[in-house]
């Protein structure tokens, strides 16, 4: 798959390449280095193209090899920056509470494109409502008992809109001037 010049019923054993042929030979193999260390990482956890490209240069990797290699993996389905982004977020919803602006800001430090983000912060919000993990959030801020402006401050932190972190305050507010 990697062989650009080289036909493959030409790799037979005993053939010898010179050139330019010899060049696309050896690229092709480091293509090819490229695509199984990749794969390993791949069977470990699922891994966005930005954070492969920085694992496998950090290796000593030639950018070009390592871009064909992705490629390829992201051609047969192997790798999917929406199924890493759909991963991550929910990893990541076990230990954080945190708004869509956090999320989408945290997705793109991982090298997720901004539909791509986009599209997985949709389904993510559509199985856990963004309010709810917001009122979580303020029961957090009032068991760590903050006052309210601190509160505002934590929660605008963690991506949440002024618009949710009021009315998520408010709610709170009004049940414990419910009596009891």
């Amino acid at each position: 798959s990697y062989l650009l010049r080289v036909k493959p019923e030409q790799v037979i054993p005993g053939s010898s390449f010179e050139d330019d042929d010899e060049q696309d030979m050896l690229d092709a193999g480091l293509c090819f280095a490229a695509e199984v260390k990749a794969v390993d990482l791949l069977a470990r956890a699922e891994q966005s193209h930005f954070g492969l490209t920085r694992k496998l240069a950090a290796k000593g990797m030639k950018k070009e090899h390592i871009s064909r290699a992705l490629d390829y993996l992201e051609a047969k389905g192997y790798l999917s920056d929406a199924r890493f982004a759909e991963a991550w977020l929910n990893k990541r919803k076990a230990g954080h509470f945190e708004g869509r602006i956090r999320l989408a800001s945290e997705l793109a430090v991982r090298g997720i494109d901004r539909h791509t983000a986009a599209a997985a912060l949709d389904d993510f919000f559509e199985s856990n409502p963004e309010d709810e993990i917001c009122a979580k959030a303020v029961r957090k801020c009032i068991d760590r008992g903050m006052d309210r402006d601190k509160a505002e401050k934590y929660l605008q932190q963690h991506g949440f809109t002024p618009r949710m972190i009021e009315a998520s305050i408010t709610f709170f507010e009004n049940l414990d001037k419910k009596p009891r």
